[in-house]
């Protein structure tokens, strides 16, 4: 390989290639190893060495954006912070788009969707206060901000939704990220419209379709449990269903 020392290990990387006007399709590459490689890494030296068309996403490189996720040899992956050496099986690597969203081209998926669902979880804030009233005191300590502080760290990587079997198999499933984040606003004392999200969560697609299989919680890269966040909310429409309160 021009460029590379002749006693230079190499990867066998498989790129899966195409998107909305085209089938998708492997393809293979012969890529140098070096110690402490990311996967990113190995993507970006395909396409800057080997095929400049090759399409994919990434911004901070540190893990702090998320817009490098990938499928990683089957598994949704930050593609900055995974290593290399640590996913390898046989000594081959197979890297595509995240599963459950339409593919742009290449390794970039179509987050409309994603995004779509987390508006239709009334995932936004509703005030209780205006710009020109005083800030409400809220008490860190407490257990409604206890919950809703628990999934704030959510960068909409869409690592869930692409690990959810749910979305998978249900279109209409509105899916962990946007559940998790109608929790966090369902708990947060600011919020005024907790009525609107048990309405938006409660119907098709809602949180009871959730089959909580757990995969959201298993590979969400910052630790958070879109698992528990969706069986609050589970709990919170029944009991409002029987006519209780939270």
């Amino acid at each position: 390989m021009p460029g590379q020392d002749q006693g230079q290990d190499h990867l066998t990387v498989t790129v899966m290639r195409g998107g909305s006007d085209a089938p998708q399709r492997p393809e293979a590459f012969q890529v140098p190893a070096y110690d402490n490689q990311t996967v990113l890494d190995v993507v970006s030296w395909i396409q800057q060495n080997t095929d400049p068309t090759l399409t994919y996403r990434f911004a901070c490189r540190v893990g702090m954006c998320g817009s490098c996720a990938m499928m990683v040899n089957g598994v949704p992956r930050w593609t900055c912070r995974t290593h290399v050496n640590k996913v390898l099986r046989d000594g081959a690597l197979e890297v595509g788009p995240l599963r459950n969203l339409p593919v742009i081209k290449d390794l970039a998926a179509d987050m409309d969707p994603f995004f779509d669902k987390w508006v239709a979880a009334e995932g936004r804030h509703h005030p209780t206060r205006s710009r020109d009233d005083d800030i409400a005191p809220i008490d860190p300590a407490g257990d409604d901000r206890q919950a809703a502080s628990a999934g704030i760290e959510c960068i909409n990587c869409s690592i869930c939704y692409s690990a959810c079997d749910t979305v998978a198999g249900n279109p209409d499933y509105l899916g962990p990220a946007a559940l998790q984040r109608a929790w966090t606003l369902f708990n947060d004392a600011k919020d005024d419209s907790r009525d609107a999200i048990l309405d938006a969560v409660s119907g098709k697609g809602g949180c009871h379709s959730c089959h909580s299989m757990g995969s959201c919680t298993t590979y969400c890269p910052n630790d958070l449990d879109p698992l528990s966040a969706i069986a609050g909310l589970k709990r919170a429409t029944v009991k409002r269903a029987f006519g209780g309160r939270k």
